[in-house]
């Protein structure tokens, strides 16, 4: 989608502090952290939110959280523990109209977080 910055950023068309990417995924730092590990992992191809995943979408679905996993180890919070949120829809706290999924961790995370 040309207006979706989320669609931008994975086309390199805006800048961001990237963490993983391959042909499916991207991984980024969040601008506004709520935690110390603060990751943004998208899939490439635009979905509005989690209720546009259909079952042709589910190998994509569990390769993004394949990735959210190597992310958790590789930054060091899998053993500690991590929190994955995906808001879905203005009532859920979705922000951007993109599929989205935070990885937050490396502190201990109140239920306010998220």
């Amino acid at each position: 989608m040309s207006d979706c910055i989320f669609c931008k950023i994975a086309l390199h068309e805006v800048p961001s502090e990237i963490f993983f990417e391959d042909d499916e995924i991207l991984a980024f730092k969040d601008i506004q952290p709520l935690a110390p590990v603060h990751l943004i992992v998208i899939p490439k191809i635009h979905l509005q939110s989690l209720n546009d995943v259909t079952l042709e979408h589910e190998r994509l679905m569990g390769h993004l959280f394949g990735v959210i996993r190597r992310l958790a180890k590789e930054l060091g919070v899998a053993e500690t523990g991590y929190r994955v949120v995906t808001n879905t829809g203005t009532d859920g706290g979705q922000v951007v109209g993109h599929l989205h999924v935070h990885l937050l961790g490396g502190q201990a995370l109140n239920a306010t977080i998220g």
